[in-house]
């Protein structure tokens, strides 16, 4: 079974105060839903490590705008920080996006990729998609999907063509003020 992400993540227990809004957009650049979370108050932070690097991915008053593109399989989240700079964006690999009861979703197929301001880029949890493969929770077509779809992103982003992260800052502007 995938794990399916909500827009709202109303099932992080480490955000005690949240607010959040969310939009359907059709324009040009972007054809989709976009969700944003602010981390009023949390726990604790969430601090993640990529190489030698350590980054706190959550704190009090983070927003983390997430991005669901109609018809990809893919999904960005885009964390800023309590001073509104990107701490990364986050790109998910999975099967479908949707909705349901209103609330934008998608089914996480294990594959993660992360791009932090630097340019640095990390690929992440190709042990976890090789584990759901030899262990049946995905099919050979699902598997397949996850790694093209993976390699059409990265190639996207060594171009400087994925546009999702290039929109991130103005998605978030257009949801901060309706934050509830």
């Amino acid at each position: 079974m995938l794990k399916r992400k909500y827009g709202n993540r109303v099932d992080w227990r480490r955000v005690e105060q949240r607010k959040y809004s969310q939009s359907h957009l059709n324009t040009k650049e972007f054809q989709g839903y976009i969700t944003l979370l602010k981390t009023v108050k949390v726990k604790e932070p969430l601090i993640t490590r990529y190489g030698d690097k350590e980054i706190c991915i959550v704190d009090n008053g983070y927003l983390w705008l997430q991005q669901f593109p109609s018809g990809k399989h893919h999904s960005v989240t885009t964390m800023f920080d309590a001073n509104r700079d990107i701490v990364q964006w986050y790109i998910d690999i999975c099967l479908e996006i949707g909705i349901e009861d209103g609330i934008p979703w998608m089914d996480d197929l294990f594959l993660d990729i992360v791009v932090l301001p630097s340019g640095e880029i990390f690929l992440l949890d190709e042990d976890e998609l090789e584990r759901a493969y030899k262990n049946g929770m995905i099919s050979e077509s699902m598997y397949d999907l996850a790694w093209k779809e993976c390699s059409e992103v990265r190639k996207q982003l060594q171009d400087d063509e994925f546009m999702l992260i290039k929109l991130a800052s103005e998605h978030k502007r257009m949801l901060e003020s309706e934050l509830k």
